[in-house]
């Protein structure tokens, strides 16, 4: 069972996959999406870490501080990205990949704390 604690970083990076998914999906639809391929990448990569982070919370893993980290890494260059672009898809990427970020870092934190 997940810790109600950890049930906020948990939700954070499946919301933010999501989102990441959306961006890229609608990138894609843009008059010239050849111009978004860094965007369509990081939202891809960005989506893929969200998800093993919230599988490795939910099943509570001995990698979890680990993968968040990277996780939170991942999250700020997909919203530095996304913030480039004057889209609202991008713009909701972008402020879901801060949340994401913000939650991994300190579920990494709070997990490595825990482990001294």
């Amino acid at each position: 069972m997940v810790d109600p604690q950890d049930f906020s970083c948990l939700e954070a990076c499946q919301a933010c996959q999501a989102a990441c998914l959306q961006c890229a999906a609608a990138c894609l639809e843009e008059e010239d999406p050849a111009t978004m391929k860094d965007c369509i990448k990081l939202d891809l990569d960005c989506a893929a870490v969200c998800a093993l982070a919230a599988d490795a919370i939910a099943r509570d893993s001995d990698f979890t501080p680990a993968i968040c980290a990277l996780c939170a890494d991942i999250c700020d260059t997909c919203a530095d990205e996304c913030e480039q672009y004057d889209m609202p898809h991008c713009e909701v990427c972008a402020e879901a990949c801060r949340r994401c970020a913000d939650a991994c870092r300190e579920m990494a934190g709070d997990l490595e704390e825990e482990d001294d």
